[in-house]
């Protein structure tokens, strides 16, 4: 848009609101000067229907006096505030610097609010009302378009509600996903398993950890050629997955990519990569700390409730 903007179109904006003021003044002291002619009777001559004569009476004084405080208003707004080109007013006042003071403020009344939670515990802020509220409100206005509402995911997207997580857990570990966020890659891992028929046997392999539908023996033979593929260099020995990597334990029934064979020897086939972005550029970290809070409260909420009968 600002490139269809210049100096002449400052200008001509300028000059029509000049214009418009000096008009209204001009009809207005014209008004009062420029009498029309008129009879001995008071009329104006201009006679309708026989009888109906228009007379020149004075215009009612509380209407001069609004149209006259129009015009005065319009003069002090263009002299206090920037409305005539690149003006900027008497008191220097701009919409961004009225945003920017309205922020600060507002971040000086949260931080009245997020005091209270500094020395709570995840533990604490899942039982405390307030602080799940906040909590939720900022997951439902920003993370329900890849999580969803009810924060159980869909494919691609992890169920933040159960006990099944890449990378961690604990209330730590979630506020450093939220700052951070995460990149999880899984390679292409076919050129290392070997033909078509070896990656078949490996997804065999990898669905009978979960103890999942599958061809036993082509499991068995799969087992040796996932692990000199180095797959356990990320699933670990006991395929249990490692956080530290954000890989997936393959040895529960907890999918996050599609289940059965054809899914898993998609994924040995063109490997995956999944992106968490950063929220510290959106967030505080009181913010943040809340958030994680709720986060962790939606797969403790047992313990949550059981905790909160004690209290």
């Amino acid at each position: 848009m600002s490139d269809f903007i210049s100096t002449g179109w400052e200008m001509y904006e300028v000059a029509i609101a000049v214009w418009a003021i000096i008009y209204c003044a001009g009809v207005l002291y014209l008004n009062f000067k420029m009498k029309p002619h008129t009879s001995e009777d008071g009329t104006t001559g201009h006679v309708w229907d026989e009888t109906l004569r228009e007379f020149n009476n004075p215009l009612p004084r509380w209407w001069v006096g609004l149209y006259i405080i129009t015009i005065v208003f319009g003069i002090l707004y263009w002299t206090l505030y920037p409305g005539l080109g690149t003006y900027k007013g008497l008191l220097g006042w701009t919409s961004k610097g009225q945003l920017e003071a309205e922020q600060e403020k507002a971040k000086v009344e949260e931080a009245k609010i997020y005091a209270r939670f500094a020395s709570m515990s995840a533990e604490d802020m899942a039982k405390d009302q307030q602080a799940m509220g906040i909590g939720q409100r900022i997951f439902l206005n920003n993370c329900t378009v890849c999580h969803g509402s009810d924060a159980k995911g869909s494919k691609g997207f992890p169920n933040l509600t159960d006990d099944d997580w890449l990378y961690g857990g604990s209330h730590e570990t979630i506020i450093e996903t939220i700052t951070g966020g995460r990149v999880g890659v899984m390679p292409p891992m076919a050129a290392a398993v070997g033909t078509p028929e070896d990656v078949k046997d490996v997804a065999n392999y990898v669905l009978s950890l979960s103890g999942s539908p599958h061809d036993d023996a082509a499991a068995q033979r799969g087992k040796p050629k996932f692990e000199n593929a180095g797959c356990t260099g990320c699933h670990g020995a006991d395929a249990k997955g490692t956080q530290a990597m954000g890989a997936p334990n393959l040895t529960d029934k907890i999918w996050l990519h599609g289940f059965g064979e054809a899914a898993i020897i998609e994924r040995i086939n063109n490997g995956k990569t999944n992106t968490m972005p950063s929220w510290s550029y959106k967030f505080s970290k009181d913010q943040i700390r809340v958030l994680a809070a709720y986060i962790w409260s939606l797969s403790h909420k047992q313990a949550t409730a059981d905790a909160a009968k004690k209290s």
